[in-house]
């Protein structure tokens, strides 16, 4: 028989931990590196693969990456299994497996299972400063359970991935190496301009399709900036294959471009959070080979000479086409003012292939006065499915109908700029003369119906002029997470705006229902029609100057009364409500109040406020629907007319009676009554609030 210390030996033994002080990077020939292992038993060991730590509002997000491998002759139960989080002075954090985890009941015999852990840490926490335990449940211990072994994150343990090498993502049971090839980036007055080639190989034996990553750039001081992945939707790789996808994006010219790196995550769905998936070093950026982009050329015509500069090129989706759309500067250095030339031009794909293209002025002027500059903007349509690797923009100015003379030539390689990226406290100015405008989300509401859904962004259009100023006409899409592109309508406001007043646009789109809101950017661009800014009532063939939003959380709070409910720019409340029966008529009364919001111009043309009575046992119920654009007041109008509809200020003992015959016999007066209120557009209502109330009683 064994003496308690050899016992005590063997199990310190069992136990012990085999820490590495690796970069969690992939080397040809060689599997993933790991920060360390813990035995389970002399066969079989947890390993420590990854643990990720990002910033998540007022706290910190750490991601734990682990695979069970069981060496032994019968399988084992994960739910024996589990790891606790602490740092190294002791305090704990709670540790929760991914939902996603939960099918991941058992480790046959001869292979492992991997699992992934992710726990909330306090603003201070750093990676060295993390211990992960490993336990598993114990009958013969007090509180029926034992610490396997822990493992402390190593100092010189990093989970950011060089540059020059490579890291593993798992997908599904499928390994992917993952690798930086390049970063291109141009500068122009306003934005850095980075594309970030990254490169997938499937190392696995099956087929896979790459998840929906979000991908972005973090600077030294941990701001990010999201990347607009191009090839990544529904991008199927076969084993042994590589795919290479680019990532474009845009960041302030005040931002340093030292040490960037590339964060990878995906959303878990089920917990509303971005969990990181790998982390790249970025190499230093080279500028684009042939590429023009931020650079200044001048021509001369007969009005003078003029400088050009190309600032952006982009290439946006429209209907079953694409759009390249070239946003230019066209200055005036000289010491007196200059016409605006009569310009054209064209773009040239692979010097061959050429499409023509309309040059579109959004500023509102007449000339080029001395020391400055005018924006245009110069768009064509290709079709989708179009693939080029170089594309050269031809300016030209139009002597006479037939005569045109070309001034200058801009080229680039394949590579185009992501559009433009807005966060919700970010407003965005078009800068316009005579059309200066800011605009920004106020908010993102969800209609429903039985079969289909509807989203209406509603997005504020702040005058920035000293005159009274037409709207913009917008042309906008929703695009969600994985890339879909949902077209989308901006309900007009046809009166002008004063300074500093404010128009709200109604931006909507159908959506199949289910379909998640979740990382859903709003684009919009300025309307052009036939070459020129789309004026009221034109059909926009295109757009130009395209800006990209991020949305928040859709609105989906319940009031549980009729008091106070928001519907903006409107505020209504709705009370002193009581029931009468007379003969085969039912009369429901009440009083209400509706406020607007200063002068903000909207459309609410198709807006309704549906107010729904429903009797306690569910039987039977009524509606009555108002139109929202009759709450205003309109000369002419009588008190009959008021009777009828709801207006805006204080109203009393408004009527709305309904003889049914059914609904006042079947009805269960011993019950109470349930009054809802809806807003509904376009067929589909979003619930705004509730309340019950007692039959013949009138409310407060």
């Amino acid at each position: 028989m064994k003496s308690p210390i050899l016992k005590l030996a063997a199990l310190a033994i069992s136990i012990s931990l085999s820490l590495s002080a690796v970069t969690p990077a992939f080397a040809d020939g060689e599997g993933s590196a790991i920060i360390g292992k813990v035995s389970i038993s002399e066969q079989s060991y947890f390993e420590l693969k990854q643990i990720h730590l990002t910033t998540s509002q007022n706290s910190k997000l750490a991601v734990i990456n682990i695979s069970i491998h069981n060496g032994g002759s019968s399988a084992l139960k994960v739910i024996d299994y589990w790891i606790r989080l602490k740092n190294k002075s002791g305090s704990q954090f709670s540790a929760r497996s991914l939902p996603s985890d939960k099918d991941k009941t058992s480790v046959a015999p001869g292979s492992n299972v991997d699992m992934t852990y992710y726990a909330n840490v306090n603003e201070n926490t750093q990676l060295q400063d993390l211990v992960v335990e490993f336990m598993n449940w114990d009958l013969n211990r007090t509180k029926f359970e034992r610490v396997l072994g822990e493992i402390s994150v190593p100092d010189t343990y990093t989970d950011v991935t060089p540059s020059q090498e490579g890291s593993i993502l798992q997908v599904g049971e499928t390994e992917v190496k993952a690798s930086i090839k390049k970063l291109v980036s141009n500068k122009n007055e306003k934005y850095h301009v980075p594309t970030v080639y990254l490169t997938l190989e499937n190392v696995g034996s099956n087929a896979i399709t790459i998840p929906s990553y979000l991908f972005s750039i973090r600077t030294p001081e941990g701001l990010l900036y999201p990347l607009e992945a191009k090839g990544l939707k529904d991008l199927a790789v076969k084993p042994k294959e590589s795919k290479e996808i680019q990532l474009s994006g845009t960041i302030p010219a005040a931002v340093s471009s030292d040490h960037w790196e590339l964060v990878i995550t995906e959303t878990a769905t089920d917990l509303k959070i971005n969990l990181p998936v790998a982390v790249f070093q970025l190499p230093a950026a080279t500028l684009s080979q042939g590429g023009s982009i931020g650079k200044a050329y001048s021509f001369t015509s007969k009005s003078g000479v003029y400088t050009t500069e190309l600032n952006a090129l982009y290439r946006l989706p429209w209907e079953d086409q694409d759009l390249v759309s070239a946003d230019i500067t066209l200055s005036n250095k000289g010491p007196d003012s200059l016409s605006i030339p009569n310009l054209t031009g064209y773009f040239l794909l692979d010097d061959a292939v050429k499409i023509e293209a309309n040059i579109v002025q959004t500023a509102n002027v007449v000339g080029i006065a001395s020391d400055s500059s005018l924006n245009l903007q110069m768009v064509g349509k290709i079709p989708y499915t179009s693939k080029y690797s170089r594309m050269k923009l031809v300016l030209q100015e139009k002597e006479s109908d037939t005569v045109t003379t070309d001034v200058v030539e801009f080229t680039s390689q394949s590579e185009l700029q992501a559009i433009p990226f807005h966060r919700l406290d970010q407003p965005y100015i078009l800068d316009d003369a005579g059309r200066k405008t800011g605009f920004k989300i106020r908010g993102l509401n969800r209609y429903t119906s039985n079969t289909s859904s509807l989203v209406i962004a509603q997005v504020e259009a702040t005058n920035l002029e000293k005159r009274y100023t037409a709207p913009t006409k917008l042309v906008a899409q929703f695009r969600a997470a994985d890339g879909t592109v949902l077209p989308a309508s901006v309900a007009e406001v046809n009166n002008k705006i004063s300074p500093n007043g404010t128009a709200l646009l109604n931006v909507s789109a159908s959506l199949p229902k289910g379909f998640s809101t979740e990382n859903m950017h709003l684009i919009i661009g300025e309307s052009v029609t036939e070459g020129k800014l789309t004026e009221s009532g034109g059909k926009p063939d295109s757009y130009v100057k395209p800006v990209a939003f991020m949305l928040p959380e859709v609105k989906a709070d319940v009031k549980d009364s009729l008091k106070d409910v928001i519907v903006y720019p409107y505020q209504i409340s709705m009370n002193h409500f009581g029931t009468m029966v007379e003969n085969s008529t039912f009369t429901l009364k009440f009083n209400y109040e509706i406020s607007r919001e200063g002068y903000l111009e909207t459309n609410v043309d198709g807006h309704k406020l549906v107010l729904v009575f429903e009797d306690g046992s569910g039987q039977k119920s009524f509606e009555k629907s108002f139109e929202m654009k009759d709450f205003d007041p309109v000369e002419g109008e009588t008190p009959e007319t008021v009777g009828t509809k709801l207006k805006i200020g204080k109203h009393e003992n408004f009527k709305i009676q309904v003889t049914d015959a059914d609904l006042i016999f079947k009805s269960s007066f011993l019950k109470q009554y349930k009054l809802s209120l809806y807003e509904e557009f376009q067929g589909q209502r979003k619930l705004l609030a509730t309340q019950k109330a007692d039959w013949f009683i009138t409310t407060d």
